[in-house]
């Protein structure tokens, strides 16, 4: 896993990724954190959340997916379906849905950029350095950058 400092967003729309991949719960709301700047910036992949089921639990470690145009510039965004809602006390992450659509990410992106932020990490309360070791296994071998995020 490489590690940067920026702005995952900004980073993508400068043809830095061709894919960019967040965590998402499984309520199709994307109301907050990262998910909140994608609906934002990016409302197709908003309109990709809201195709799936809302508050299905069969989500978990699947994905969904939005090609994004912006002048030159093509990508995915991938809403990685790796915690269940956002409400809730304790760890809201699940580490084998993160893992699962990790595994479903590495398959369709094989030999692509791919870059993240702290997926289950943020509001979801997940331990980084468990959800780091998941990401390494799943990605391994794979052209894939955290971004931590510097505004």
């Amino acid at each position: 896993m490489k590690t940067i400092q920026g702005d995952l967003l900004a980073l993508v729309l400068d043809g830095s990724f061709d894919v960019i991949l967040h965590g998402c719960n499984c309520q199709c709301q994307m109301g907050k954190g990262i998910a909140l700047s994608i609906k934002k910036q990016f409302p197709e992949a908003y309109a990709a959340d809201c195709k799936t089921a809302k508050a299905d639990a069969a989500k978990l470690g699947t994905i969904s997916v939005a090609s994004i145009e912006r002048g030159d510039c093509l990508f995915d965004v991938v809403n990685a379906y790796t915690q269940f809602h956002w409400r809730g006390d304790g760890i809201l992450a699940d580490y084998d849905a993160i893992r699962s659509a990790m595994r479903t990410v590495k398959a369709r992106y094989a030999g692509q950029r791919i870059g993240y932020p702290k997926i289950g990490a943020g509001l979801a309360g997940g331990d980084w350095q468990v959800i780091a070791a998941i990401i390494d296994e799943e990605l391994v071998g794979e052209d894939h950058t955290f971004v931590e995020f510097v505004g």
